[in-house]
């Protein structure tokens, strides 16, 4: 009986050390969760499909913590709140950024990541001690992929619409005809294809012929540039001399009207001044040249012998 009841204790006692093991176990755990972990709140303005408790939580790729809960905002059923624990020592600041985030598309896992945050900005722990922090995701990008998807799927109908309208009965007839005529000019081309050919070669023989006349026509202009290259210094030449003759010419033309000044205004003021009536007497001398003139061709006879016109004998 001794044995049996030193068996039982024994027992007991391992039992009771195991307990107290376990319980050390939780504590040191609830001591080192509430120690080494900072709670932060993160509000979504769009679904979170593939989060789930316990998903991870990262920071630039690196593993920082878990997701500990999710719920839909109390005020607004279109966000969701999720509670994540983060470690202590990740820099999470006032300007850091958070977006949901896919592991997979074949999964479709989502999880939450961190990232950003400038070196002199201060922690958003630091901000509010007594409250959990709260920070707003950004757009993430799968969820702009959707939005655009969405954008491109309204554009396509609003394209697929437009060709409806543009595929018309009225249009379709139209562009039917358009095609008939198209058709129409082409068989007309070709039955016309020889004189199209013929057009052709004309317009090939002409473009020929066109270079040999301006190939000619540059020979031709290398010869005169030759030509007149070679005598232009003598023209230039000549040229000088002769507009140095006008020259004289005329600094000899000035000195003789200047040495002449006074016999020329003479005439100008007496000579001019005598001329007026000598071609009065001029005239007058013409006028009666003019009626002896007449006289004589009137009555040649009479004038020269003195005797007037005869009479023309007119019959009784």
């Amino acid at each position: 009986m001794e044995t049996k009841a030193n068996h039982v204790l024994i027992g007991l006692f391992t039992l009771g050390v195991i307990a107290a093991i376990l319980l050390f176990i939780l504590w040191a755990s609830k001591y080192s969760a509430q120690g080494t972990f900072h709670e932060y709140d993160i509000v979504f303005n769009e679904a979170v499909t593939g989060l789930s408790v316990g998903g991870v939580v990262e920071y630039n790729g690196i593993e920082v913590g878990n997701v500990r809960a999710l719920k839909l905002a109390p005020d607004d059923a279109r966000k969701v709140i999720a509670r994540v624990r983060v470690r202590d020592d990740t820099p999470i600041k006032v300007d850091t950024r958070v977006e949901l985030a896919l592991q997979s598309f074949a999964t479709g896992v989502a999880f939450i990541q961190f990232s950003g945050g400038k070196p002199g900005s201060a922690l958003l722990t630091q901000t509010d001690p007594q409250h959990v922090p709260v920070i707003v995701a950004s757009e993430s990008s799968f969820q702009h992929l959707l939005n655009s998807s969405e954008d491109i799927a309204t554009t396509l109908n609003d394209v697929l619409r437009n060709i409806k309208q543009v595929l018309s009965d009225e249009n379709a007839k139209r562009i039917s005809t358009t095609l008939a005529n198209v058709q129409s000019l082409t068989d007309t081309l070709a039955g016309q294809r020889e004189d199209i050919a013929a057009l052709i070669k004309s317009a090939r023989d002409a473009s020929d012929k066109l270079d040999r006349t301006l190939a000619a026509a540059e020979k031709t202009m290398g010869t005169v540039n030759t030509q007149l290259g070679g005598k232009l210094p003598g023209m230039v030449d000549h040229l000088d001399r002769t507009l140095a003759q006008l020259d004289s010419f005329t600094k000899n033309a000035d000195a003789m009207l200047t040495a002449n000044r006074g016999a020329i205004d003479s005439f100008s003021n007496q000579g001019l001044a005598q001329l007026g009536p000598t071609l009065t007497q001029m005239r007058q001398v013409l006028r009666q040249i003019n009626r002896l003139t007449a006289q004589i061709e009137a009555n040649p006879a009479g004038y020269l012998l003195g005797r007037d016109k005869p009479e023309e004998f007119q019959p009784k």
